[in-house]
């Protein structure tokens, strides 16, 4: 099996550590050989916050470069784009429409562009939007926006529900494991 490559990217404390926890537990509980790598920005400031995870036979490398992702998750629209030149040609963008202004909008040197979504399709790529921080709002908090991806991409690999719900209930502290599977629930669901 070749190794196929996902990146998680987001702003400083949207949860790609738990998002990269789980996926890292579905890959291994079904005996693929898994890496994963962070890079932080200022991710303590808002920035940016990449993490990657390979999986497949024999991973040797956990870096994902441009032209390789099979899948990009994105916490934020920005992020998404930035990370287009990342998606290898057939891959699939997941991102939430979440829109969270960097510096040179807050300080008013830049504008946060519009129509992402659309440009992103224009520019061939595989996109599907979810409204994660509303759907995690409605599981009962703003802060399961990251496990409402999760439940998005469920619905796109060919993994059993119970595995996921395995690897939900080992990452997730228990006193928040039912709010967290009710939003892992409305990501899966609401494509």
């Amino acid at each position: 099996m070749e190794t196929k490559s996902i990146m998680i990217v987001g702003v400083g404390g949207q949860g790609s550590l738990l998002a990269s926890r789980i996926i890292g537990n579905v890959l291994l509980s079904q005996g693929y050989d898994v890496k994963v790598s962070e890079v932080h920005g200022m991710s303590q400031r808002g920035g940016s916050v990449v993490t990657y995870v390979k999986y497949g036979e024999k991973v040797y490398s956990p870096i994902v470069e441009k032209g390789e992702a099979d899948i990009v998750i994105s916490f934020e629209m920005l992020e998404t784009a930035r990370c287009l030149p990342y998606l290898k040609k057939g891959g699939k963008m997941i991102t939430s429409v979440q829109q969270i202004d960097p510096m040179p909008v807050i300080t008013g040197v830049a504008e946060y562009p519009e129509n992402l979504v659309e440009k992103l399709k224009t520019a061939g790529a595989d996109v599907t939007a979810v409204d994660a921080l509303s759907l995690a709002e409605q599981a009962g908090t703003s802060k399961a926006s990251n496990v409402v991806l999760m439940g998005v991409l469920a619905s796109k690999m060919d993994f059993p529900e119970e595995v996921w719900q395995n690897a939900l209930e080992q990452c997730v502290p228990p006193k928040f494991l039912e709010l967290n599977k009710k939003a892992f629930a409305l990501g899966r669901s609401n494509i």
